[in-house]
């Protein structure tokens, strides 16, 4: 029996997603709080905004860019250990038919020779008893 160590594992780990929403709450609070101590315009805040907002989507989506990456190598991994674990079953599978093919053919050919065998000491054995019973006649004639 093989070892648990050989037999491949698929890892699968969930993110709660706690880090990208605590990242946007963090940023949504900094940005709050810059706009109440900053001495600006309306439009210079209007237009500090719109910059955070525009890095806060870019920073996000490259985290979903990231985190879509490390998935799909993960499912890639999965897909090759899954292929490689159904490979060598088709394999153990091909191997023990040839096994169970040539034990066959092995047993078929010993019970030939068994009944060649049978067949030639029924003969001796008949052959045996025709020259006795033909040896008794010849003496008592």
């Amino acid at each position: 029996m093989r070892d648990r160590e050989d037999i491949p594992t698929v890892v699968i780990e969930r993110d709660t997603g706690h880090g990208l929403g605590s990242f946007l709450v963090g940023a949504l609070l900094g940005a709050g709080v810059a706009l109440l101590l900053a001495p600006r315009s309306g439009r210079e805040t209007q237009e500090e905004l719109r910059a955070r907002a525009q890095e806060l989507r870019d920073a996000a989506q490259e985290r979903v860019r990231d985190a879509s990456r490390q998935i799909e190598e993960r499912l890639d991994e999965a897909r090759e250990g899954l292929e490689s674990g159904a490979e060598r079953v088709r394999e153990a599978v091909d191997s023990g038919r040839k096994a169970a093919v040539d034990a066959r053919h092995d047993l078929e050919e010993k019970l030939e020779r068994s009944k060649a065998a049978y067949r030639a000491g029924i003969e001796a054995a008949r052959a045996t008893a025709t020259e006795e019973t033909g040896s008794d006649h010849e003496a008592s004639d």
